[in-house]
């Protein structure tokens, strides 16, 4: 396997917290500290990346994550402020501001739609997971979730069912679905000695990774994609907490860390086995990884993203 850097300037004021790829292009959306998203794509005979669109406006403070819909048409944001600002795209229009989401006490850490779409989560500083449901341009509070102790930091949706999953400054994930009107947590995934900053579904959703402060890697299995159990834990690779996850479609999963490294693993069976490592990455934390096929972009606290090219040989 061989891999290529191509990399993305970042001209913003801080570090970059968050990427994320448009699921029905090649379109990169980065967002940080600077309080702008901004949308990049390759242009030119010489595939050079520009930045198209700067959407500012829509939070007053640091933006945490940012995050496509899935019909590519959104885009939803997590910010210090407090709110979550929705983008929408119309033809002729572009993009506008469609939607503010206020009602967490303090910093929204992430946030994440739905599969269908028809639902966008949320989670604080203040301990709560909110699950807003979306008809149209209306997003209407369906449940606030506080069953976390400490600061959450990350949501993520399962990929094939409505389950939502949350992870906390107090060790744990948590696991939520809907009972009638409302939503329960049915399930907690204990294991991590630290911090869980981010986990991540694979593409069936019978697997979930998790990344901590305490420096591992969690994989968690599940035969029905309702329980999960602990199938692995990898320490020793990293000498730092590892800031993002992402499993990506091909099977590869990437970590970021505070060592400002990106490694790849391949699961095999139930162990994971390591295939790459960028050293200094970025110059600082590396504190977002997303991955689109065959291409990874990494963002840090360099305040630049950075794109990388897997190639398997």
């Amino acid at each position: 396997k061989q891999w290529y850097q191509r990399r993305v300037a970042i001209t913003a004021g801080g570090p970059v917290w968050s990427v994320d790829w448009s699921p029905v292009s090649k379109t990169l959306a980065t967002a940080g500290s600077d309080k702008i998203v901004r949308l990049w794509r390759k242009e030119g005979d010489c595939g050079k990346w520009v930045c198209f669109a700067n959407l500012d406006g829509g939070n007053a403070k640091t933006i945490r994550q940012v995050t496509w819909s899935p019909c590519g048409r959104k885009l939803a944001t997590a910010s210090f402020d407090s709110v979550c600002a929705v983008w929408e795209y119309s033809d002729g229009e572009g993009w506008e501001l469609g939607a503010t989401l206020e009602g967490h006490e303090n910093e929204v850490k992430s946030v994440a739609w739905s599969r269908d779409g028809d639902y966008l989560a949320s989670c604080s500083r203040d301990k709560t997971v909110w699950v807003w449901e979306v008809t149209g341009d209306d997003y209407e509070c369906a449940s606030v979730l506080q069953v976390h102790t400490q600061d959450v930091k990350r949501v993520a949706w399962h990929p094939n069912t409505p389950v939502l999953a949350s992870s906390s400054y107090d060790n744990s994930i948590k696991l939520y679905r809907e009972n009638g009107d409302d939503w329960e947590c049915y399930d907690t995934l204990s294991g991590h000695s630290s911090t869980v900053w981010a986990i991540c579904f694979n593409k069936n959703g019978d697997k979930l990774v998790s990344c901590s402060d305490d420096r591992t890697l969690r994989v968690w299995t599940s035969k029905d994609s309702k329980k999960y159990t602990c199938a692995s834990s990898l320490f020793g690779f990293h000498g730092r907490p590892i800031y993002d996850v992402c499993w990506g479609r091909h099977g590869y999963i990437a970590s970021a860390s505070g060592e400002n490294t990106i490694r790849v693993f391949e699961l095999n069976g139930s162990s994971l086995l390591l295939s790459h490592v960028e050293e200094n990455a970025h110059k600082g934390d590396v504190n977002t990884i997303r991955w689109k096929g065959n291409l990874l972009a990494s963002g840090g606290d360099d305040e630049v993203v950075r794109i990388w090219m897997l190639e398997t040989t």
